[in-house]
């Protein structure tokens, strides 16, 4: 994916004037880094995390080489987590999010770019398509879940989606 695709694709997810402070849970090698990196008012931080040692060289960013499922990251102070072609390799969903809750500053709010599929793979192993994706937040009492963009997959049939959700 090109770097105009990844800004387009959450692009309209992000928002706000003041600076920010971000994680990328499951960076690789920083497509989606680069993206919110370029979107977020001056001043603004992200903590790119991945379980394999990423060299992302981008101002305003930190890695930190950690699996964000199950190590404690000790991260606090967020205004948001981006998670791009994340969450499928995680099987509990609802604990991992619950998990991350206490590290916002305020109301959690994500970013999600997913495949829109329910079939799974060896790279997806945990599909969550747009629909179960919106049952699995709103169970854990999140009131606003968007799609904010889509886009054909080049790996898959079937779209990506990005989706911007809110407690």
């Amino acid at each position: 994916m090109s770097d105009e695709d990844a800004i387009s694709l959450i692009g309209k997810a992000v928002s706000g004037h003041e600076p920010q402070v971000w994680v990328d849970l499951g960076c690789g090698s920083g497509t989606f880094t680069k993206a919110l990196n370029s979107l977020l008012p001056v001043g603004s931080h992200i903590i790119a995390v991945d379980r394999e040692k990423q060299q992302l060289n981008l101002p305003n960013v930190d890695f930190l080489r950690a699996n964000f499922e199950r190590d404690d990251l000790k991260l606090s102070g967020l205004d948001g987590i981006l998670m791009a072609n994340a969450i499928h390799y995680v099987a509990e969903k609802a604990a991992l999010i619950r998990k991350l809750e206490p590290m916002f500053t305020g109301s959690p709010r994500f970013i999600m770019i997913e495949y829109d599929t329910d079939r799974a793979n060896p790279w997806v192993p945990f599909p969550i398509p747009f629909k179960h994706l919106q049952t699995l937040f709103g169970a854990l009492g999140y009131h606003k879940i968007v799609k904010i963009s889509e886009r054909p997959s080049t790996y898959r049939s079937g779209n990506m989606y990005c989706t911007l959700i809110e407690k």
